[in-house]
């Protein structure tokens, strides 16, 4: 299954990681965005072009250290066509150089327009005989609060073109427990509950190495609930934000690997990105830092796991 690939990558490289390329324009360096804008002027062209520049150069430094890539969508769809446009070529970059690419697009619907979204993304749609696939991103990040309905167009295609979900089951951010910690009738969390759902949706896309095609995003920045739900959720492969710039710490993520130090890969965004601003280098350099940056990440969390 599609995780296979991800985890088979995570061992040969031996960095459990992802790189969250969410480029807001203000961290391309200006000698990038000046080139586009002396061309185009100040158009959202312009922008989604230096975005594109700054994503590929990343690309090239980091490739042979960390396994996957995970561009959030909405960094990309508010420069409208332009930038939905770097959005493909940057997956397309990636796969190019052996990346698995997650898109974090956080899609949810029902019947038709799941089907859509998941086509879109992950599958192909048919023009006039022509099989295309608009993104053919490796995964997807989702939410599964609509249920099985909303999930089950997703799981056809993750079977068909291996392929992977991540669903939302208890996230980074401070409010989430409003929702995901609240106690159902049977005792559950909502997010113990909708853990447990992953595990059934994925039950019968198990791969070599036990983890199935559906998988989790848990934050970093509850790791007590990290280590909770890795032995609860034995097949379910985690997506972890968190780390660095929202306060998940390195020590805290060894609760979300197995004995083995799999299944996990763990999320950094800003801190690669700006990596040459927080290093004060000059701005030429800003793949290098980026670079600097995620061996830095690679050594701080791989210090904690046993990754065979």
């Amino acid at each position: 299954m599609s995780f296979d690939r991800l985890i088979e990558r995570i061992i040969e490289l031996k960095n459990p990681t992802v790189v969250g390329l969410d480029p807001k324009l203000e961290y391309v360096p200006e000698f990038i965005r000046k080139k586009y804008t002396d061309e185009d002027g100040g158009t959202i062209k312009a922008a989604a072009k230096a975005i594109f520049d700054f994503n590929k150069a990343i690309i090239d430094e980091i490739h042979d250290i960390v396994p996957a890539i995970k561009p959030q969508a909405a960094y990309y769809e508010m420069y409208g066509h332009s930038g939905i446009k770097a959005l493909a070529k940057t997956i397309r970059y990636a796969q190019v150089n052996g990346m698995f690419v997650i898109t974090d697009g956080k899609r949810n619907d029902i019947g038709a327009t799941m089907e859509a979204y998941t086509n879109a993304h992950l599958g192909s749609v048919d023009i006039i005989g022509n099989k295309i696939s608009p993104f053919n991103a490796d995964a997807l990040t989702v939410n599964g609060y609509l249920g099985t309905d909303g999930i089950t167009p997703l799981l056809n295609v993750c079977k068909e073109r291996d392929k992977g979900i991540y669903v939302l089951v208890k996230t980074s951010n401070p409010s989430s427990g409003e929702l995901q910690d609240m106690k159902l009738e049977d005792g559950r969390t909502i997010y113990e509950a909708m853990g447990d759902m992953c595990e059934k949706w994925g039950a019968d896309t198990i791969g070599k190495y036990g983890y199935s095609a559906v998988g989790a995003v848990v934050g970093a920045t509850y790791p007590e609930m990290l280590a909770e739900l890795r032995k609860r959720l034995p097949h379910t492969m985690f997506l972890v934000p968190g780390y660095g710039a929202q306060g998940g710490g390195a020590e805290g993520l060894k609760g979300g690997f197995d004995e083995n130090g799999l299944g996990a890969i763990v999320n950094s965004s800003r801190a690669v990105m700006c990596a040459y601003k927080k290093e004060g280098c000059n701005e030429r350099e800003f793949a290098k830092a980026a670079r600097r940056e995620v061996i830095r990440m690679r050594d701080d969390i791989t210090q904690y796991i046993n990754l065979k």
